[in-house]
Order: structure tokens, then C-alpha cells, then sequence
């Protein structure tokens, strides 16, 4: 037989795979990509959710300081100090831990967790004081910049240190 005339053809490759529908094993990744996704914002959010005490008496603190460079007036800086620490501590320690503490040992309290101890020195001392002065009396002994200082460091410190 005369080899131009066999019957032959090309060879025929069968069509490629495609892509789609995904193989099992995609369809596990994908899962646990999304899975994964979704618990990592979840806990972005509610670490958000955490520190939102947190910004908010960091920016009240800023007005409080922009309002006291208006007015001058320490009596009124040293109560709404006073009252923003305890409501700030109060939204992360537990009530019965932070409610009841006056003097000596709410200032031992502020100053844990802290690397210096703020409190325990003449800036920090003046927030026990400074709400209960005469608002006419002479303030030369207080030093404002100081209990400013120790107030944002402690704002600033997460309670417990582990946050």
C-alpha cells in the first residue's frame, strides 16, 4: 500500500479543562480564607469597640485642656479632670475595684500599670486637692503641666497592661 494513501488524520487533543465549576478542595480554601477574613474583622471591630472609651476621654481631654487655656482656671480644670479619670477608669476596671477608692489609694490605683508612678508626686497629688480650692486662693504650688502629663499617661496606659 502506498503510504500517501493511508487513511490518517491528525491527532485530536481533547478540549482543555476549564476552570470552572472549582474543584473541591478550592471551594475548602475559599471557605477558609472567608472564614478567616471575617473573624479577623470581627476582632478588629470589637477591639475598636474596646478602645473606644479610650479615645473618647483622650479627646475630652484635649478640650478640657483647650477650654483651661481659655479661662485659667485651675478649680474647674481640677474637677473636670477629676471627673473624666474616674469615668475613664470606670469604663475599664471593675466598679467595685475603682468605685469606692479616695486619696492616697485612688492615686496608688492610677499609678499601677503605669511605667512611672505620676501620681504619687506633686503633679499627680494636686487632683486630690485641686477640686476643693478656693478659686480666688494663690495656685503658684500647682503645677498644671504636670497633672496634665500624668492624667494623658494614664489615659494613654491600657488598665492591666495587656492591651
Amino acid at each position: 500500500m502506498d503510504p500517501n494513501q493511508l487513511p490518517l488524520r491528525d491527532l485530536h487533543l481533547p478540549p482543555p479543562v476549564g476552570w470552572w465549576p472549582l474543584a473541591p478542595g478550592w471551594w475548602l480554601v475559599i471557605a477558609l480564607l472567608l472564614f478567616g477574613l471575617g473573624w479577623l474583622l470581627l476582632r478588629a471591630w470589637r477591639m475598636r469597640q474596646f478602645r473606644a472609651p479610650r479615645r473618647y476621654a483622650i479627646s475630652a481631654l484635649a478640650a478640657i485642656e483647650a477650654e483651661y487655656l481659655e479661662h485659667r482656671n485651675p478649680v474647674v480644670l481640677g474637677r473636670q479632670l477629676s471627673l473624666l479619670l474616674r469615668r475613664a477608669m470606670l469604663a475599664y476596671a471593675p466598679r467595685h475595684e475603682v468605685a469606692g477608692l479616695t486619696g492616697d489609694s485612688w492615686l496608688a490605683w492610677l499609678d499601677r500599670d503605669v511605667p512611672v508612678p505620676y501620681f504619687h508626686t506633686d503633679g499627680g497629688k494636686s487632683l486630690l486637692q485641686l477640686p476643693y480650692r478656693d478659686p480666688n486662693s494663690d495656685f503658684s504650688d500647682v503645677d498644671v503641666n504636670a497633672l496634665l502629663a500624668a492624667i494623658k499617661m494614664r489615659l494613654a496606659t491600657p488598665v492591666g497592661g495587656d492591651r
